[in-house]
């Protein structure tokens, strides 16, 4: 790795350090992570080289001034023709394809297979101005550059004997600061959504669902009765989203929204609040989030950003810096700039669209892409995938997809827990939950934040066993894999001594995520830290499981 244009070095001077701290988020995948690396620092005078060693990956950054920026010549020199996945937008992940075999440029996160027992990912973290990291790379060679413009961020390789310790590393949020001391963050509260999206067009006996304060209501009974934190309103609230009259505070349906957030309010259920980027510029950022907090929103939704990659990430950093100081959280939809571990900075920031989100787009998510998102896309921070339909068909929805949902009912259902998110967003409907009271109980029992994450086992684009502990010490686990169906032995090794109940929810023989079948089955067994579980997944399948202890 190197710079350009640093001319005749002078003296260098080096210094050292040792960290050996624990950092308590405010929420995450577990409760506590240790903070332990050796950094080095060799001062050149005109900038500085920082790098730091974990035992998970290595970091690496240039300080220098913003005005005084030079051309990064950085090489990433991999010594065999790995196999890598690449992050692709709102579309399935590039890979697996041989390094020697890009010709081009690729958007991290980037992962890396080199062999069974040692993988890597390259990324970035604490993006505070620059560009977003752009690799490139020339055919049939397995050196990587970077193609964008300089940046202040680390430069992260993190590393795992197994894909599951890249998923549950903290390297990236490490390498951000602590929030500022003159904000307070014991507001944020991570937990599960409902959203209004998806709901509107389906109906039930005489009533029929829409965005508008009835179906609101029910909703937010619905998350109330079932430890659901959120109520997610989604476009043209405040009239046509794309509209440049659609005044974000007084237009379309603002009176319905005071009266949801109030009655809200009442059930203990938050409301998050759409805002698209056309209403976000023409009208004043500043004071629409402040009214946004005054009225007691608990979020917003950003939609369609526009800008240049580095310009966007000065905006959002701008309006994830309001939010923060408006008691806001919030979720950056539609080609979002890449997660660089701020929810450490920012925990407010629960949650963006790194990912082809399976009901937000309008292109099916294959199976195999789900469980190689995973691995690529969630490496970098927390995903809003919208998984966790409860009706196969979703007939008479206004905004349906026109395809098939592409997995079973006990895979949506697993996907909710394995999908890494400050805010669970499930899209459907409470009748066709309250129709599976065994997968809506596994969906309510995700009380965050959590305690502990682990995955189990898995495979890039073939499988994944992830297990959390709810804020309750329940352990959840979700199994999900890719067109083929497998068996899974699931081994219980991250209990505490003593026994258990496992409620275990499987696909049904006539599972297949070809046909809408909403086929599962349900089995109880005592277990211990020293049992095995083992489950049947079908094709495009999963397996969830509840464990209580006496």
């Amino acid at each position: 790795m190197g710079l350009s244009g640093l001319g005749k070095a002078a003296k260098v001077n080096f210094s050292r350090r040792s960290v050996r701290s624990v950092w308590t988020p405010v929420w995450g995948k577990r409760a506590s992570v240790p903070d332990r690396y050796n950094e080095l620092t060799l001062d050149m005078k005109v900038f500085k080289i920082i790098a730091r060693a974990y035992n998970d990956g290595v970091a690496f950054r240039y300080e220098f001034p913003k005005e005084k920026a030079i051309n990064d010549l950085t090489q990433f020199n991999f010594k065999g023709n790995y196999t890598a996945w690449y992050y692709n937008g709102e579309r399935a992940n590039i890979g697996p394809e041989k390094l020697a075999d890009c010709d081009g440029t690729r958007l991290p996160v980037m992962t890396v297979k080199a062999d069974d027992s040692s993988y890597l990912a390259v990324h970035e973290a604490d993006l505070s101005w620059g560009e977003p990291l752009v690799l490139r790379s020339r055919k049939n060679e397995t050196l990587f550059t970077i193609a964008s413009k300089p940046s202040s961020s680390w430069k992260v390789i993190m590393y795992g004997t197994r894909p599951g310790d890249l998923v549950d590393s903290h390297l990236l949020e490490l390498l951000n600061p602590e929030p500022s001391k003159d904000l307070d963050f014991s507001w944020v509260k991570p937990g599960v959504a409902v959203w209004d999206w998806r709901i509107a067009g389906a109906q039930i006996d005489s009533f029929k669902y829409d965005m508008s304060l009835p179906s609101w209501k029910r909703m937010v009974d619905f998350a109330a009765a079932n430890n659901m934190r959120y109520l997610a309103l989604d476009a043209d609230w405040y009239g046509p989203e794309f509209g440049k009259d659609s005044d974000p505070l007084k237009g379309g349906k603002v009176a319905q929204v005071h009266e949801i957030i109030s009655y809200g309010k009442t059930r203990n259920v938050g409301i998050w609040l759409y805002l698209n980027d056309v209403g976000g510029r023409r009208f004043p950022i500043e004071q629409t989030l402040k009214q946004y907090g005054d009225w007691g929103a608990a979020g917003i939704k950003y939609g369609f950003m526009s800008g240049s990659p580095a310009e966007k990430n000065v905006r959002t950093r701008m309006i994830t810096e309001l939010c923060a100081k408006n008691r806001l959280l919030c979720d950056f939809h539609d080609g979002p700039v890449h997660p660089y571990g701020q929810m450490r900075t920012f925990p407010n920031a629960v949650t963006r669209e790194y990912c082809q989100a399976q009901l937000d787009g309008a292109t099916v998510l294959e199976p195999k892409t789900f469980v190689t998102s995973v691995f690529v896309n969630m490496l970098a921070g927390p995903l809003d995938m919208n998984n966790g339909l409860a009706d196969l068909s979703q007939k008479g929805r206004t905004h349906a997809p026109a395809y098939a949902t592409n997995t079973t009912l006990v895979a949506e259902a697993a996907r909710t827990l394995i999908t890494f998110s400050g805010v669970t967003v499930i899209p459907d409907i409470p009748e066709h939950y309250q129709k599976h009271p065994e997968i809506l109980r596994f969906i309510s029992a995700q009380k965050m934040p959590w305690l502990e994450s682990r995955t189990i086992k898995g495979e890039i684009g073939e499988y994944i066993v992830m297990a959390r502990q709810a804020s309750d010490r329940t352990w959840l686990i979700g199994a999900a894999t890719n067109e083929f169906s497998r068996e899974l032995a699931i081994p219980l090794f991250f209990l505490k001594k003593g026994r258990y109940e496992a409620v275990i929810i499987q696909d049904g023989e006539d599972a297949d995520y070809r046909m809408p079948t909403e086929s599962y089955k349900v089995s109880k067994r005592l277990v211990g830290k020293d049992d095995t579980l083992l489950v049947k997944l079908a094709p495009g399948g999963g397996a969830c499981i509840m464990i209580k202890q006496f």
